[in-house]
């Protein structure tokens, strides 16, 4: 990020670009020509995949299972369309029998999901889910902003139309960028809409002329981003993709048995619905949340995120993402919460927490936890 900026359309420029968007099909395991980094953060990403697909009276079925669920159905409302929410508890994820019943009832045009909730920290099901909504004729936007990079994302496999992500989590790069893709499925509804797309900044065909062949004048990129989105992709394929899944799976599954160990409870219930890189775990009871976290900061230099709607002040998430998931890191977290807690009047077997997280580790010895 710190090199020298050049003009978005010098020929070196468009040369990483090139490989920006052959890093990002990799990446989402997918061959889907339009594929590119939205010039904006995951929320920009979220807003142009729903703007690019949605018109006037279009028939949108949102699940939601927590806050990011809640702000896709927001924007589908926005943008004009008929907006059908179904409702998950927070920290559990759909059955795809009852998400596919779902389907068959309501005969959506386009079916949005999240991959992982990053409020509750479940890692939903899809395959089945976008099966069924092919099956039916509908578009499936996956929102993969906090699993791309850090738990498999089989784009083309599951049969995913549009998914949109963000670089500051799993990917490795700081914010400001927000990876998309479209299949043909997608493209041909965006080729096919009554009226262009509302928003001229994301409409996914104007920026296809300049992330695409054409070259052609559309915005400025942030180039500095986009140098910082190559060496992150770069990095990603050095380590390779599925060493990198199965680090955060280990460092994830360590972490959540540690606190579990400890006598914290954590949120989601059914382990193989729980997020790897995002863990969950319950506030105890007469402890104060914020003063905890910013004892942690302050006294750790550890940062842990509070809960959000509802769960605000019932939760804590520990983000284990990119290079912060790493060994060293999931003993810190123990050790530093063990400590302060204990010194809040609340009683954790902070030993028992180490030794069942170590206890993993000795399970996976073959595995590189460290980068």
């Amino acid at each position: 990020m710190v090199h020298q900026p050049i003009g978005h359309l010098d020929p070196d420029f468009l040369t990483v670009m090139d490989e920006v968007r052959e890093g990002l099909r990799r990446l989402f395991r997918t061959r889907n020509g339009l594929t590119f980094p939205i010039s904006g953060t995951g929320s920009a990403g979220m807003e142009a995949c729903l703007a690019n697909l949605i018109e006037d009276g279009d028939k949108v079925l949102v699940f939601v299972e927590g806050y990011f669920g809640n702000r896709m159905a927001q924007m589908a409302e926005r943008l004009g369309a008929e907006v059908i929410v179904v409702e998950q508890e927070w920290g559990k994820a759909f059955d795809p029998d009852d998400a596919c019943e779902a389907i068959r009832k309501h005969n959506p045009k386009i079916v949005a999901i999240v991959h992982a909730e990053t409020s509750t920290g479940v890692l939903q099901p899809v395959e089945e889910i976008a099966k069924c909504a092919r099956e039916h004729d509908a578009i499936i936007v996956l929102d993969t902003v906090t699993s791309l990079g850090g738990v498999p994302v089989l784009i083309d496999e599951w049969g995913v139309d549009a998914s949109y992500s963000a670089t500051q989590k799993c990917v490795g790069a700081p914010p400001g960028l927000a990876p998309v893709t479209f299949h043909d499925r997608a493209v041909k509804v965006l080729k096919s809409r009554k009226r262009p797309c509302r928003s001229w900044y994301f409409d996914a065909l104007l920026v296809k002329t300049y992330w695409g062949e054409d070259r052609a004048y559309h915005h400025t990129a942030p180039i500095n981003m986009v140098f910082a989105l190559r060496e992150a992709l770069r990095l990603i394929e050095e380590e390779g993709l599925e060493n990198r899944w199965e680090r955060h799976r280990i460092n994830g599954l360590a972490l959540a048995k540690g606190l579990e160990a400890m006598g914290l409870t954590l949120l989601v219930t059914e382990p193989e619905h729980r997020l790897p890189v995002l863990t969950t775990v319950l506030v105890p009871d007469g402890v104060d949340d914020a003063r905890v976290r910013t004892r942690l900061l302050n006294e750790f230099h550890l940062e842990i995120g509070a809960g959000l709607g509802p769960l605000k002040g019932r939760i804590w998430r520990f983000g284990l993402m990119g290079y912060s998931s790493q060994k060293r890191n999931v003993f810190l977290a123990i050790s530093a919460l063990g400590a302060i807690l204990r010194d809040e009047g609340f009683p954790c077997d902070v030993e028992s927490g180490l030794a069942a997280a170590q206890e993993v580790y000795r399970s996976h010895a073959a595995v590189a936890v460290e980068v």
